[in-house]
């Protein structure tokens, strides 16, 4: 008979985010595999936990990928956790889920904590739509890149970001994506949870005077398109989407939603000025 691999949340500070169902799984379970042990066991000693524990990192290689996999075809029950939050999310563990998945193991969630969507809700910034970007690129070159591909998405952007790198990523946002809302929460559900709210440079001359310590979570708005405005006609309202450099198809699609011309006519309009823009 096959296992199960349990893909566990942990909580990403307080211990009283702990569920009763996760407690219950970590008991069950024959093995636990954590990105840290150090840090994993003083989750079970606080909870009076004894299952066995072996590391599953980034950089455990394939022999302990593939022994996990061996213990689960084996009928071994895995519980699957990280230092803090969901597993798979911005640290290991998509790997060992999507093979497991692929040789027909069962896998099943215990959902619970996860800083980026606790951010988000504690923001002030749209919750509508968004999207989370994990770790950007230590490297400015490749970082700037990143960020150049993200000028014009209109959803609340997430990033989990270093402490001592925070500065300057604060900076290429502003420089790339131009100013901006944003929030940086800091040690959520710690002691010393802080939320700081502002522009991207208000944030970021605050960070400049002083630093800023603990794990962090940066929530960006996405682009502003400005307020709808009914009353334009959609030569200007096309013109004005244009110029902050969306695409024809773009521009068409803002501005059918505030304008009474067909998409199609918006459309052709956004060619046409586009085409004339690029012979000057």
């Amino acid at each position: 008979m096959i296992g199960k691999l349990y893909v566990c949340a942990t909580p990403i500070g307080n211990l009283g985010d702990v569920s009763s169902r996760l407690l219950d799984t970590l008991k069950a379970v024959d093995y636990i595999a954590a990105e840290d042990t150090r840090h994993s066991v003083k989750l079970l000693r606080h909870f009076s936990l004894h299952t066995p524990l072996f590391s599953y990192h980034r950089h455990s290689g394939k022999a302990k990928h593939a022994e996990i996999l061996q213990a689960l075809h084996a009928g071994k029950q895995v519980a699957l956790v990280s230092d803090a939050g969901m597993p798979g999310i911005s640290d290991p563990g998509e790997e060992l889920v999507r093979d497991a998945i692929a040789q027909g193991i069962a896998v099943t969630v215990i959902p619970g904590p996860m800083a980026a969507v606790a951010a988000l809700a504690i923001s002030g910034l749209s919750t509508a739509r968004f999207a989370f970007e994990g770790f950007l690129p230590r490297g400015r070159g490749e970082r700037r890149s990143v960020l150049a591909k993200l000028q014009h998405e209109e959803r609340t952007l997430i990033f989990y970001e270093a402490p001592h790198r925070l500065a300057e990523t604060l900076a290429d946002l502003l420089d790339m994506l131009g100013e901006r809302q944003a929030a940086i929460a800091r040690e959520l559900t710690k002691v010393y949870e802080n939320v700081e709210r502002g522009t991207l440079s208000s944030l970021l001359a605050l960070v400049r005077k002083e630093p800023l310590r603990g794990e962090i979570v940066l929530v960006v708005g996405g682009i502003n398109l400005g307020e709808p405005v009914s009353d334009l006609d959609g030569v200007e309202v096309v013109a004005r989407l244009l110029a902050k450099g969306l695409s024809p198809a773009q521009a068409a699609r803002h501005a059918a939603q505030v304008c009474s011309l067909p998409r199609a006519e918006l459309y052709a309009l956004a060619v046409a000025q586009k085409e004339k823009a690029q012979k000057k």
